[in-house]
């Protein structure tokens, strides 16, 4: 595996390849970005994989400075899961001057859920996300489905500005008892480990229940919102703060229509904080 720290030398070992394949990351790495990575083996020429801590998508009380930084472990493990090429660049490779200029994705996507909570979030990802592909130049690129709504902003992003990138998902890891993946369970104690699989189960019943009401044709805005309620309240009762639980159409997130004449999928999607650590997952239903 070729490690490679600025944009000239990429650049220069990328031109010798014709379909580059890109998972990129912020480090920490688990089984689940590994699968990434694999999938990526099968899609171009060469495997790349960036390590890259960005600013721009952590809020002023978010945790940019203690995000876990494990950068020699994670080299072993991309090596071992075949990737061919490491781009790790300083902060000061990727913004040699302040970003003014910056991608603004549109609010009714990025605005809610995920972007409501954490106002600038997805600014920050499409702008650093946008700076990769500049460097990297992917023929494929591949995103985790855990980070629902961010591989949804990412594909308008590409489709829109008519990028050469295709876009690939991959599935959810999970631990046996269900929890996803994720570098921030590393923050989880012992206790808030065995707690956190509450967060999967949550999203399980939610789409349980919404599903009977739908096949008793009971199902409307007010009564979903009852379910998700309720969901929220018994997660809460256990000692989480949660932002959302909530059930959304899959190709807009928007709330769904309950219309006789459509048969809308759906996805549950939650985000929950155990202790000092904010946990999301989702389930397609």
């Amino acid at each position: 595996m070729k490690l490679i720290h600025t944009i000239t030398e990429l650049r220069k070992v990328l031109g010798q390849h014709h379909s580059p394949a890109f998972v990129p990351t912020m480090g920490n790495l688990h089984d689940g970005h590994l699968a990434l990575v694999r999938q990526a083996k099968t899609l171009g020429d060469v495997t790349v994989a960036s390590i890259f801590v960005n600013r721009l998508q952590f809020g002023p009380n978010e945790d940019f400075d203690t995000y876990p930084r494990t950068f020699e472990a994670d080299c072993t493990k991309l090596e071992n899961a075949g990737c061919d090429v490491l781009f790790a660049p300083k902060e000061q490779e990727l913004y040699p001057e302040p970003q003014t200029f910056k991608v603004l994705p549109p609010p009714e996507l990025a605005d809610i859920l995920e972007g409501h909570f954490r106002p600038g979030f997805f600014t920050g990802v499409c702008t650093v996300v946008m700076k990769l592909f500049q460097a990297v130049q992917p023929a494929h690129a591949v995103f985790g489905m855990k980070d629902y709504q961010q591989q949804m902003v990412l594909r308008r992003m590409v489709q829109q500005f008519n990028m050469p990138v295709a876009m690939h998902t991959g599935a959810t890891l999970r631990a046996n008892d269900g929890l996803a993946l994720s570098s921030r369970n590393g923050y989880l104690s012992e206790t808030e480990r065995a707690e956190a699989v509450q967060l999967h189960q949550a999203l399980q019943g939610l789409a349980h229940a919404t599903k009977a009401a739908l096949q008793r044709g009971e199902l409307n805005s007010h009564i979903l919102q009852g379910l998700e309620a309720q969901s929220m309240a018994k997660l809460n009762e256990r000692g989480w703060q949660t932002d959302y639980l909530t059930v959304r159409r899959r190709h807009d997130l928007q709330a769904p229509k309950f219309s006789t004449e459509t048969d809308e999928a759906l996805v549950v999607l939650g985000a929950s904080r155990l202790g000092k650590t904010r946990l999301i997952d989702n389930l397609e239903f």
